[in-house]
Order: structure tokens, then C-alpha cells, then sequence
């Protein structure tokens, strides 16, 4: 199949090389050094979205923010300009919603079917292709992106229409968010009251408080290893578009928007590029211990 894929950041590249990997003609852009390897194994350049479509069947977006999205679909020379008929676009950056629900419907317009798939899993789950997969879209896109999508997660599910698939995502991310938070809670009280947090979390693994957050997030504070898996900034992005989802639904939220803030404050200290385990940094500066 010829596939054409867009964003090859720290998740990009990996999840662009199991394809090139499982036999697909892939054709990127904005190719810089990091993505050279990818040249190298057969993908072939082109200059702009535009080229991408016009190359490609299929055209996988995996993008940092809404308006990223935006420009590469509709901007000059966008994936739009150059779709062809009959073509499907999946959408595998963690975006707004309501923006994926016009996205959708413009991109259906010109002919062409839609999916939005947002993952969970990480760095390390984009190298391993053992991404958790949330898709949005008519059951012939998905029925159509399904072997695609086999290609890069171990865990796909059809959620609904267009839209809900990055609904998901959200609420992945809300539940995400505050378990970390409350780990960081947890472990801070460990330390400051005096107890070995290690030994404390040690004693949670295995009971009801345990937790994937608890085992992998819970060992990076402890030893204050915060290189990304996931950048804080990223998962702060995250954590704006599912408060902006309450205003736009009129409900409360209130923790969700706790822990915006607290990742607000994260960022504007100079945390943004770590890991979102750093988290339990801000509760360091917030008590000044």
C-alpha cells in the first residue's frame, strides 16, 4: 500500500518505521536528520503535504497540536489540495475534538474517508508497536485503517463516529493526569514525613492503589529520572483541550483543571521538556521543602 505519513517526531519516526517494516511504499516530509534513517530503509521525500497526498492512498497525520493538524490538512499546499478520490486520512495526533469533527467533515467533502486514531503508550510503545488505539471515524474507514493501524498498536477499538476517538483520548489523558498527581501526592508525603518512599511504594504495588502510573512513574521520582516518555508540556496541551471540552459541554471538571494548572506551573518553571513524572517537582516548590 502507499502510505504517506506526516510528523516525525519522537513517536513519528518509530511508528513510520513498522510500516516501512511490514512492506508499505511510505512517502514522508519535513524530513530532518532524525528521520534519515527512514530514507534509508526506502521511504521515499517529498517537499510538502500536498506531494504526500498526491503519492499516497493512505496519509497518517501525527502531529503536536490542533493547529498543526489544521495547517497540514488545509494550509497552502496541505494534504487537501493534493488528496486523491477514494483516499483515507488517519489522524494520529491528540487533538480538540470539536476541530476533528469540521476536520472530518471537510476532508469527507472531497471524497476521501476519515479516522481519528489517537494512541497512549508512549516512546515506548510506538517502538515496540504496541501502541493502545482509539479510533474514531464510519465503520468503512475503520474496516479500512484496521490493517494499517495492526501495523503500529497492539490494541485498536472502534469507539464511534468521527470525533470519538480523540474523546477518548481525553479522557485517557484526564485519568492519566491525576494518577499521576496522586502518585506524586503519595510519594511526596512519603518523603517529607519522613518514610522511605521506595519502601512505601514498594508496599502499594500489588493492592488496590497499584497502578501501571504507581510501577513506571512512581520509580522516576523516586529516582528522579525525568527524561520524556512523554514531555510535560505535550500531555499539558492534553490537559487544556478536555478542560476546554467542560466549557464547551457546561460540566465541571475540577480536578482535571487542578492538574492543568499544576502542569502550568510545571512549565512555567522550566519543567516542560521533561517527563510528566516531574509533576512531583511543582508539589516540592509549591511546599518549599
Amino acid at each position: 500500500m502507499n502510505i504517506g505519513f506526516i510528523g516525525l517526531g519522537v513517536m513519528g519516526r518509530p511508528m513510520a518505521g513498522h510500516l516501512i517494516a511490514a512492506g508499505h511504499d511510505l512517502t514522508i516530509c519535513r524530513v530532518k536528520t532524525a528521520s534519515m534513517p527512514l530514507i534509508e530503509a526506502g521511504a521515499k521525500a517529498a517537499e510538502t503535504p500536498r506531494q504526500v497526498a498526491q503519492a499516497a492512498q493512505v496519509i497518517i497525520l501525527m502531529l503536536p497540536d490542533t493547529p498543526d493538524v489544521d495547517d497540514v490538512l488545509f494550509g497552502p499546499d496541505g494534504v487537501a489540495a493534493g488528496l486523491q478520490e477514494g483516499a483515507l486520512v488517519i489522524d494520529m495526533s491528540s487533538i480538540s475534538p470539536v476541530a476533528t469533527k469540521d476536520f472530518a467533515a471537510r476532508i469527507e467533502a472531497l471524497g476521501a474517508d476519515w479516522l481519528d486514531a489517537p494512541v497512549s503508550g508512549g516512546e515506548m510503545g510506538a517502538k515496540n508497536a504496541a501502541l493502545t488505539i482509539m479510533a474514531g471515524g464510519t465503520d468503512a474507514a475503520f474496516g479500512r485503517a484496521r490493517p494499517v493501524l495492526e501495523t503500529m498498536g497492539s490494541r485498536i477499538t472502534h469507539v464511534g463516529g468521527a470525533g470519538d476517538g480523540q474523546t477518548a483520548k481525553l479522557c485517557n489523558q484526564i485519568i492519566v493526569g491525576l494518577t499521576i498527581q496522586a502518585v506524586s501526592e503519595a510519594l511526596f508525603l512519603a518523603r517529607t514525613a519522613g518514610a522511605d518512599p521506595a519502601k512505601v511504594r514498594e508496599a502499594l504495588i500489588g493492592g488496590f492503589a497499584d497502578s501501571t502510573i504507581l510501577k513506571v512513574h512512581g520509580e522516576r521520582m523516586i529516582n528522579e529520572t525525568f527524561q520524556p516518555g512523554f514531555r510535560m508540556r505535550l500531555h499539558r496541551k492534553d490537559m487544556g483541550l478536555a478542560v476546554d471540552a467542560a466549557r464547551a459541554l457546561d460540566i465541571a471538571l475540577p480536578n482535571t483543571a487542578l492538574v492543568q494548572q499544576l502542569m502550568n506551573a510545571a512549565v512555567g518553571r522550566g519543567d516542560g521538556d521533561l517527563d510528566h513524572s516531574a509533576l512531583i517537582r511543582t508539589l516540592d516548590r509549591l511546599s518549599a521543602s
